[in-house]
């Protein structure tokens, strides 16, 4: 974990904090064919930490945040949050562990993670009131909430409709944040905002170090994580790849597939590679895929 990290209470003086999310040979398959979407993957992430997951379309990466949530089901491998092995959960099972609020997921589509007709304020505080807190401290933590992401408490009597994009993706962060979970999950949380919005949002996740709470940071865009994320796992036709600090993966890339999500991300060293030098990775890509 990186060094301006809090130290995360362990059960013995100088051992490693568990893990929040430890995964381990990850194999999901999908259709009639059964074919494979993720191959062994694994992954752990720490208290107050971040781990950005990073791949293009079809690679896997929503795919892997749904198997750990639950949303679909694993034909191999270890899922383990805060301790708990969830893979072959029921039904009943998931929702004892969402209520208890310890792992909260942040769909790209806001939309999707908000009830259109619930106001901002009935958003925040539901996940509380199911829990047993009082209304008056439920939305009393919403207020804070609400604030936390930059957010006036004049939205908190407005539907989803009403708000812009990049303020409907500040208030699904703010309810998933609101139960204070042990782990987030946030599938391409930036990718539909505006530049000005992607910073603030980017800049709200930087602060949840202090809160210890363990963050996936799901995106296409390697720009955009690599300044968030301590560590970077990159997946490529559903196999992890790569995986490493950050500063490492950016540069110092080792597979041809992240030296390809390097060289097109101008952000990372001011200009993109050449055509041609873009063109030779590819082609390695291609005498890797058969």
């Amino acid at each position: 974990m990186s060094a301006e990290q809090p130290p995360a209470p362990s059960a013995e003086a100088g051992t490693a904090p568990r893990p929040v999310l430890e995964v381990t040979g990850l194999e999901v398959r999908y259709g009639r064919r059964r074919l494979p979407v993720l191959r062994g993957v694994s992954l752990d992430v720490g208290p107050g930490e971040t781990l950005g997951l990073i791949g293009e379309t079809g690679s896997g990466k929503s795919t892997f945040a749904r198997a750990v949530l639950g949303l679909v089901p694993a034909a191999a491998g270890s899922v383990v949050i805060d301790g708990e092995e969830t893979r072959g959960h029921s039904r009943r099972q998931w929702r004892r562990l969402r209520r208890s609020g310890v792992v909260q997921y942040v769909f790209q589509d806001p939309l999707r993670s908000l009830d259109p007709d619930r106001t901002v304020a009935e958003s925040l505080t539901e996940p509380l009131l199911v829990r047993g807190v009082t209304a008056a401290e439920a939305a009393e933590r919403a207020r804070a909430f609400l604030d936390q992401v930059r957010l006036s408490a004049e939205l908190l009597d407005r539907l989803p409709g009403e708000l812009s994009g990049g303020q409907r993706q500040r208030v699904a962060v703010a309810r998933a944040l609101v139960t204070e979970p042990r782990l987030v999950i946030l599938d391409e949380p930036v990718s539909a905002l505006d530049s000005a919005n992607r910073v603030q949002i980017l800049e709200i996740l930087k602060d949840l170090r202090a809160r210890g709470t363990a963050l996936v940071l799901i995106s296409h865009d390697l720009g955009s994580v690599v300044g968030v994320a301590d560590r970077t796992a990159v997946l490529y036709q559903g196999e992890l790849v790569e995986s490493g600090p950050s500063a490492d993966v950016v540069n110092r890339p080792r597979h041809a597939y992240t030296r390809l999500l390097v060289s097109s991300a101008p952000t990372l060293h001011g200009a993109r590679a050449d055509r041609a030098g873009r063109e030779a990775l590819r082609a390695q890509l291609t005498d890797l895929s058969h």
